[in-house]
């Protein structure tokens, strides 16, 4: 079975190589923001009290994410392993992971960790708002969320790097490549 994490900055790939590693192995990929949007269409208690924070521009704060979380991880298509993008993003978000996991005689596996510049992300990223027509994706806003990005998960990263379990890839270069240099790292370490 794997249970893995990916992480990585905005504009990084994350979420498309989430999709090609979790086909690759036979496992879901689960997305918070996917939980979020399905609990909120599905009007689930805790649809509508996240759809209170996310309506008023505030954080869901961690109680609901980690009862999200919690639900999404006792379904069925996770009884072959999962790979899990967006969370956890705070260290009291381990802990809570962990004590899922552990209710089941689990622990994750590995942490997936792309790695790419961050003046290449901002060059990336301005693309991508250009592309997409997103006005408020300006250089001053992403070179925020990189600042957030880097101050949020060092700490998560930190936990599971004492634990041995992560995996740093070079996310710069052809999709394909960089999902070859994953699965490399994972059978590396397997």
């Amino acid at each position: 079975m794997t249970r893995l994490l990916i992480v990585g900055p905005p504009g990084s790939g994350k979420g498309t190589q989430a999709e090609r590693i979790s086909a690759k192995l036979g496992v879901v990929a689960i997305s918070t923001g996917d939980i979020f949007r399905a609990n909120v269409k599905g009007g689930t208690p805790l649809g509508l009290e996240a759809k209170k924070y996310i309506d008023a521009g505030d954080f869901v704060p961690d109680s609901v994410t980690n009862n999200m979380v919690r639900d999404r991880l006792a379904q069925a298509d996770v009884d072959n392993g999962f790979l899990l993008d967006g969370y956890p993003r705070t260290s009291a978000q381990v802990d809570e992971l962990d004590s899922i996991l552990a209710d089941n005689d689990q622990q994750l596996d590995a942490v997936l960790m792309l790695t790419v510049d961050d003046e290449e992300l901002v060059t990336r990223l301005l693309k991508r708002a250009e592309i997409e027509g997103r006005a408020d994706d300006t250089e001053d806003v992403i070179r925020h969320r990189l600042g957030l990005y880097h101050e949020q998960t060092a700490v998560v990263v930190d936990r599971y790097r004492e634990r041995g379990i992560v995996r740093e890839v070079n996310g710069l270069g052809d999709i394909d490549d960089v999902t070859a240099r994953l699965l490399e790292g994972l059978a590396e370490n397997a």
